[in-house]
């Protein structure tokens, strides 16, 4: 049997399963959860393992549920609101481990990362209700998880504080270029046919 015979069998059998994509969700979130406890107890490396796996079964459910043919619109907003929770709320627990070691300027700038981080998510989303596509930016999901998951991971070698400053500059810029994207779009109009 081939590779691809294999991987088809397993794609059909994971199809067939009661797995769902919102199940991959929750997964996901209860990793992220303990992620947070993790690094609420200074156990940054691995509150950065679990946030890595969790961020990681975020980011397979939707494939899933498209592979699948499981997708819902309820499944499509749980996974997008629980993304928020789960960044957020690892942002606001590396805030308050900042704010006890007195460093006031890096809670400042997680409080930025974590403003920008939602707007980067509502622009695409407002933009995508007023009907224009809105995925310009290098401060995705994606990028932004992969930032905080090295941050967590190095922590040890003081990787945590920069990977916040790349973070909240990245969502930032992101939201203004995103900002910029939509009235460009809204100005010119629709296209002629």
């Amino acid at each position: 049997m081939t590779s691809s015979q294999r991987s088809e069998q397993v794609k059909n059998a994971l199809i067939e399963s009661r797995l769902t994509p919102n199940a991959i969700s929750l997964t996901g979130f209860a990793l992220c959860l303990v992620a947070m406890v993790l690094v609420y107890e200074d156990e940054y490396f691995f509150g950065g393992v679990a946030f890595v796996i969790g961020s990681f079964c975020d980011m397979l459910d939707g494939k899933y549920s498209r592979m699948s043919g499981k997708a819902s619109p309820f499944g499509a907003f749980l996974d997008s609101t629980l993304d928020r929770i789960e960044e957020g709320g690892m942002l606001a627990v590396i805030a308050a481990s900042y704010a006890a070691q007195g460093n006031r300027a890096v809670v400042a700038v997680v409080a930025i990362g974590i403003v920008s981080s939602l707007m980067v998510s509502y622009t695409r989303a407002r933009a995508e209700a007023l009907g224009v596509e809105c995925k310009v930016g290098f401060g995705n999901r994606a990028g932004r998880v992969i930032i905080l998951s090295a941050g967590l991971l190095l922590e040890d070698v003081g990787v945590l504080e920069p990977a916040v400053y790349v973070l909240a500059v990245l969502s930032t810029v992101t939201v203004v270029q995103r900002i910029f994207h939509v009235r460009k779009q809204l100005i010119a109009g629709p296209p002629v046919a």
